[in-house]
């Protein structure tokens, strides 16, 4: 989403270095729901970053995913419920 956005990757890591923006979110911790989604999404296929932003909401009830990937229509948090997002309209 940055790509075209000047220095917006620097930017972005700069918020997170200085305490601006957190993820907490430790891959390690979660890798065996993220194969499973990867494993469950094949056809589509899922990315490892998809399978995050999924099992984030999934652990984030509350949270929205912001995306420009259509494929955040197909995915499914638990299993069946319609993951929240924030993107543009087609």
């Amino acid at each position: 989403m940055l790509q075209k956005v000047r220095s917006g990757k620097e930017k972005i890591l700069q918020l997170v270095s200085q305490g601006y923006i957190e993820i907490a979110f430790q891959l390690r911790d979660e890798i065996e729901f993220i194969e499973q989604l990867m494993q469950s999404y094949s056809s589509v296929p899922m990315s490892l970053a998809d399978a995050c932003l999924v099992r984030m909401s999934e652990i984030y009830p509350n949270a929205s995913v912001l995306t420009i990937d259509s494929d955040f229509r197909i995915y499914r948090k638990l299993r069946n419920q319609q993951i929240p997002v924030i993107m543009p309209d087609s």
